[in-house]
Order: structure tokens, then C-alpha cells, then sequence
């Protein structure tokens, strides 16, 4: 499974580097020197736009060329500016290569991802897919995904009926997530899963 881990924004200077939106909570390990970092399955091919100036680099785009947005991108360097994580990619050395990339998903495979050390926290795709069930064993649905909110996670639960609702993951309503079981026990108060 690919886990996102940043999305390319718009180009920074002339020289290829781009700005990130961080999409991890370990933007360092993440966006290292020599990371190897998987693009998004399938992105669109782009056009680069006319250039300005005069001597460009072997591997620049040409004008009007579809650039092929490649299944990986190697970190060369990284580094945090106003806020925003600004990256240089190996064989990107110029603007319109840079804008190339523009809305390029970013992701590791999940299986290259450690496990947290802290029992009581989870990635994402851990919880995906998990069965949802009371106390008492009665089949709620599944895990569709995880929102992080800015009071608490939640956790959106597929109804088999069809629909969904939305779990606040604290201890209080999941007191168990049984990973090698397949399943998140919850106890809801009343009425929370008919909102």
C-alpha cells in the first residue's frame, strides 16, 4: 500500500527545487538526502512551458514536451523555508522541469514503514480495513479511513447498511484496537452512531 507522504507544489527558483506540502508527522527521515520516494501511480504526463534564457541542462524539458512524470524521485537535498519544506530532486535542475512535477503525489510503501514503538499508537493504514465491533461482538462495519481533526482523530466507519459515521478514537469510546485480530472494539455512547 503507497502512504502519501507529500504532495509538489509550485517550483522555488530556477535551479529545480520545489515546495512540498508535508502530508507525514517524520517530514526529516521522510525527505532525507537519498530518500527514494515513489511518485503517484499514473500521473499525468505535463507540458513545459516556453523558456527564458539561454544555456539549459541535458536533462531539462523541452518546450511544448510531454514530461513523464518518473515512478520514483530521489532526494538530493531538503530543507525547511518560512514555513514551508522547499526539496531538490536528482535530475531535476531547472523551473519548468520543477513545475513539471507540479501536483505529484508522493508516498513510501507501507512495508518499508516501522511499526510505532508506542502501543497505544497506530498508522493509518493499520487501522483501514479493520473490522468494527461492540463489547459484545455485534458487527458495526469497518474502517473506511482516519480524519485528523483538530480535537481528536476519527475514525469513519463504513456501515454495512451503507453510509458512515464518525468515531472520536480516544480511549473512552475504542477501548481496544486488536491488530492481529482484525478489528477495533468500540462502545459508543447512545446515539453517536446515528448522527
Amino acid at each position: 500500500m503507497l502512504l502519501i507522504v507529500g504532495r509538489i507544489g509550485k517550483p522555488h527558483g530556477i535551479r529545480g527545487e520545489v515546495t512540498v506540502e508535508v502530508r507525514t508527522d517524520e517530514p526529516e527521515a521522510r525527505f532525507a538526502p537519498g530518500a527514494v520516494l515513489c511518485t503517484e501511480p499514473g500521473a499525468t504526463p505535463r507540458v513545459a512551458a516556453p523558456r527564458r534564457g539561454a544555456a539549459e541542462p541535458v536533462e531539462a524539458v523541452a518546450p511544448g514536451v510531454a514530461y513523464e512524470v518518473p515512478a520514483e524521485l530521489t532526494i538530493e537535498s531538503a530543507r525547511w523555508h518560512q514555513g514551508r519544506m522547499l526539496v531538490a530532486f536528482e535530475g531535476v535542475l531547472d523551473r519548468e522541469t520543477a513545475e513539471a512535477l507540479r501536483g505529484t503525489l508522493l508516498g513510501v510503501d507501507s512495508a518499508s514503514v516501522a511499526p510505532p514503538e508506542d502501543p497505544e499508537e497506530f498508522h493509518d493504514h493499520q487501522l483501514v480495513g479493520l473490522a468494527v465491533v461492540t463489547p459484545a461482538g455485534e458487527h458495526l462495519g469497518e474502517v473506511a479511513k482516519i480524519d485528523h481533526a483538530p480535537a481528536s482523530d476519527l475514525l469513519v466507519l463504513r456501515r454495512p447498511q451503507g453510509g458512515s459515521a464518525l468515531i472520536p478514537f480516544v480511549k473512552a469510546i475504542v477501548p481496544e484496537v486488536d491488530l492481529a485480530g482484525g478489528r477495533v472494539v468500540v462502545d459508543p455512547p447512545a446515539g453517536l452512531l446515528d448522527l
